[in-house]
């Protein structure tokens, strides 16, 4: 990703390519007619922005469904979208910080909405110096990017003002009601047999919402990139036998032979994968944010089962 971002050259031709049949690159006028055209940079963010907006307006997503936002790489329909987009709706907190580059290149100026503002975010890392980006794990969190969304697209189309407000508060009930839900499913659970470990340090506002300790990581960082190193993995083994961590998670997406292989040797379960980084194809159960939200308590539920 980075790497392909230091080419500027590379990344202006794409766009130059990209804009060939529109108008003027960064028209307000999109093909979406009069509809406001917006950009969303992953998948949660894609699917709050649809329920705010329902078919008022064009939302495009750039990461795809079981894509790591940490290794995307900006392709030539991603330069069409912003190209077009009367408002994009960023994470921030370094998770798509390869969005200013995007949009610099392509000599527009859309509005722009950094749906974390404001949020208080958990501490970060080595490969995440701004914080640790999940935000959206928490459903207070994610409530409050939903609220951001709907007072954006209020500014940027105040005739629809009313349909983004009621849109927001009918699905701010259903999140809402889903924390309910999970902390409900959880409590099932004596609260000492509620440890886990996950494949990396992508679930700490799931885990701290609703009571589940964290034993260790296969991978010991917020991102995917980083390798553990042989004496991490004897380590965390020793962690899973020593304190009986009944399950071990990889995140859906990503190879599970690291995390099988731990979990074998530790005499742990492997659990369904859960969902952090990026929802899952839209038929799937986890293919929304509701939906991802319940997969990944049942599937730590019923392994702790």
């Amino acid at each position: 990703m980075r790497q392909f971002l230091r080419h500027p050259s590379t990344l202006t031709a794409l766009l130059l390519l990209a804009c060939v049949g529109l108008s003027a690159c960064g028209d307000e006028t999109s093909s979406a007619g009069d509809r406001v055209s917006i950009v969303a940079t992953t998948t949660q963010l894609a699917d709050f922005t649809r329920n705010v907006v329902s078919d008022r307006a064009e939302v495009t997503q750039l990461l795809r469904p079981n894509v790591d936002p940490h290794d995307f790489e900006p392709t030539p329909s991603d330069a069409t979208a912003i190209a077009e987009a009367d408002l994009v709706v960023e994470n921030g907190i370094g998770l798509d910080e390869w969005l200013g580059d995007l949009i610099d290149n392509a000599g527009v100026a859309p509005r722009r909405i950094v749906a974390t503002d404001g949020l208080a975010v958990r501490p970060g890392d080595e490969e995440s110096p701004d914080g640790d980006p999940h935000v959206w794990l928490d459903p207070r969190n994610a409530i409050a990017m939903v609220r951001a969304i709907a007072d954006a697209m209020s500014a940027a189309d105040p005739e629809g003002a009313r349909v983004y407000r009621a849109n927001a508060n009918r699905y701010v009930a259903e999140i809402e009601g889903l924390d309910i839900d999970l902390q409900r499913q959880i409590g099932r659970i004596a609260a000492p047999d509620r440890t886990i470990v996950t494949d990396h340090d992508a679930f700490g506002y799931f885990t701290s919402r609703y009571g589940i300790r964290v034993a260790g990581t296969v991978i010991p960082s917020l991102a995917t990139g980083a390798e553990p190193a042989a004496k991490d993995v004897d380590a965390l083994i020793d962690t899973i036998r020593r304190e009986k961590v009944r399950a071990v998670f990889v995140e859906g997406g990503l190879d599970p032979a690291l995390a099988r292989s731990i979990a074998d040797e530790a005499g742990a379960t492997l659990g369904e994968p859960l969902y952090g980084d990026s929802l899952a194809e839209p038929a799937e159960p986890a293919g929304t944010y509701l939906g991802m939200m319940r997969a990944n308590m049942d599937a730590i539920v019923t392994a702790l089962r």
